[in-house]
């Protein structure tokens, strides 16, 4: 089993059985991801070093535009996709497993956890993973300690206030408040 074989896995919602080959894979995967991260928040780096240990971590290039304020935690770092202008400050953990992609000109804030795997209920099945991407659409912004759970598709437009926990899909133009997070208003220009 190849990291490609596990993407083509998790990207189709797969689940990955524990102790499978492509847990195996994801294992090793993570090892990675955590030397990269080791790397990146062990001491200071210029932005651009920064973009280019992000790109080591998810595996290509990162446009000039990305900031990203570390430290920054990704336990798997293969399956995210970063659009241009997006501002990732400190703090930040994503477990990126089932796919995180953001759009463009996102602003996500210090603390926050993208969270895109869930573990089987059942007691003796707990340690399969099932996989569910977060998708941020376009010029979002998401407040500081804010919690985005698998399955997510967050509008564009759309905020995310501080501390809240997303737990289903954020329409366009909304705010939303709270855990579980709800629409309060709708956001114009």
């Amino acid at each position: 089993m190849e990291l490609t074989d596990l993407l083509d896995a998790l990207n189709s919602g797969q689940t990955i059985p524990g102790d499978s080959p492509l847990h195996a894979v994801m294992h090793r995967t993570s090892q990675d991801a955590l030397r990269i991260t080791g790397e990146l928040n062990g001491r200071y780096h210029e932005p651009a070093e920064v973009r280019e240990l992000l790109g080591r971590l998810i595996g290509t290039p990162v446009d000039d535009s990305v900031t990203v304020f570390p430290p920054f935690h990704a336990d798997f770092g293969k399956n995210i996709t970063l659009g241009k202008r997006v501002f990732i400050n400190s703090g930040c953990t994503f477990q990126d497993q089932g796919g995180v992609v953001i759009g463009d000109d996102c602003l996500i804030g210090h603390n926050t956890v993208l969270a895109t795997l869930n573990h089987d209920l059942a007691p003796t099945r707990r340690a399969d993973m099932h996989p569910a991407p977060i998708v941020i659409g376009t010029n979002v912004w998401i407040g500081s300690n804010a919690t985005v759970l698998a399955g997510v598709t967050i509008g564009a437009h759309a905020v995310v206030a501080a501390g809240s926990v997303v737990t289903k899909d954020v329409p366009e133009n909304a705010v939303v408040v709270g855990s579980p997070a709800r629409v309060v208003r709708t956001v114009r220009d």
